[in-house]
């Protein structure tokens, strides 16, 4: 039996292996677990996903989800704290704490218009000042995760 994660995150239609199997290697390497809301864009053997994780896999704590209604749904009472570009309230000021879950939309279009909405009280970003859009998946959720774990942690 493996312990109670210290963060979740999760991926909604998450379409690029390499992004999710470094996200995987970063959950597997910080305590947290790993959620992985359908569409796939790509299938778990993919070896581009089991190449980037490495052989971390066996480590890996991790649920596949039919839909981000479901996830909310077994979590309920959960904080989740949600993450898009178009918000303006950096991440930096989310207050974080153990158990929460991190929820990430996919490379192309992010999470949907109606989830940022129905949580814009807690939507965050990442602030960017350059001439790009958006930053990498597996870069995101590395920035996000590791400044929860600092709150969390005291390090």
């Amino acid at each position: 039996m493996r312990a109670e994660p210290v963060l979740h995150v999760v991926l909604v239609a998450p379409e690029i292996p390499p992004n999710t199997g470094n996200i995987a290697r970063l959950c597997a390497a910080s305590g947290c677990r790993l959620h992985l809301v359908e569409p796939l864009g790509f299938s778990l053997e993919d070896r581009y996903l089991k190449r980037a994780g490495l052989d971390y896999w066996p480590w890996l704590d991790y649920r596949q989800w039919p839909d981000l209604a479901t996830v909310c749904r077994e979590h309920a009472g959960t904080p989740m704290h949600y993450f898009s570009s178009r918000v303006g309230r950096p991440y930096t000021r989310a207050p974080y704490a153990v158990g929460d879950m991190l929820v990430f939309g996919n490379e192309s279009g992010g999470l949907p218009e109606r989830v940022l909405r129905d949580n814009a009280a807690r939507t965050y970003t990442i602030p960017m000042w350059g001439c790009v859009r958006s930053l990498n998946l597996s870069t995101s959720v590395g920035i996000v995760a590791y400044e929860a774990l600092r709150q969390i942690k005291g390090f």
